[in-house]
């Protein structure tokens, strides 16, 4: 195995790692639990799932490194979102289940992505504004959505363990 396939191995077993901590962090968890904000800033562990689906899996994978539109992101708005970014949001009415489905479903269509592309592509759609050197390839953008969704589980950890007393992490 040459270097490449062992950064190409090393990046996306860290990245089903995390993606694995996320999924294993809310099975089990009651929904009401799922649905609490336990944080100041007023989001639900539920709705952290929901934006690794859209502004995690969705965006940077389909959008970024595939090329594809947009038009499946969700409109901001202001009263429904409680000053977050649309893409936290998750209606009342909407089972837990289909947001966690629809969360493996992002996961899978990337994979099919990322089976498409080398590490040294460029992403086929940038964002105005992006220097040439912001997300050059697409090992950058796999890096990227890695901190970002380890990052995050260890606020859903944080955040679960306030909402439930259940420790997730054993120091």
């Amino acid at each position: 195995m040459d270097r490449h396939d062992r950064d190409r191995d090393a990046l996306l077993s860290a990245l089903d790692a995390a993606r694995t901590h996320v999924l294993d962090a809310v099975a089990g968890v009651d929904d009401a639990t799922l649905r609490a904000a336990t944080l100041p800033s007023g989001w639900s562990p539920i709705g952290l799932v929901r934006h690794l689906t859209l502004g995690g899996e969705r965006y940077w994978f389909e959008t970024v490194v595939a090329g594809g539109d947009l038009g499946w992101w969700p409109d901001d708005d202001a009263a429904r979102d409680g000053g977050r970014p649309a893409d936290w949001r998750v209606d009342d009415v909407e089972p837990t289940v289909e947001v966690l489905a629809a969360y493996r479903a992002a996961i899978a269509r990337s994979g099919a992505v990322l089976a498409s592309v080398s590490l040294d592509d460029a992403p086929r759609r940038r964002e105005e504004g992006w220097g040439p050197q912001r997300f050059p390839d697409v090992r950058a953008v796999v890096l990227h959505v890695l901190v970002e969704t380890a990052t995050h589980a260890g606020h859903l950890d944080a955040a679960l363990e306030l909402g439930d007393g259940r420790q997730r992490l054993v120091l």
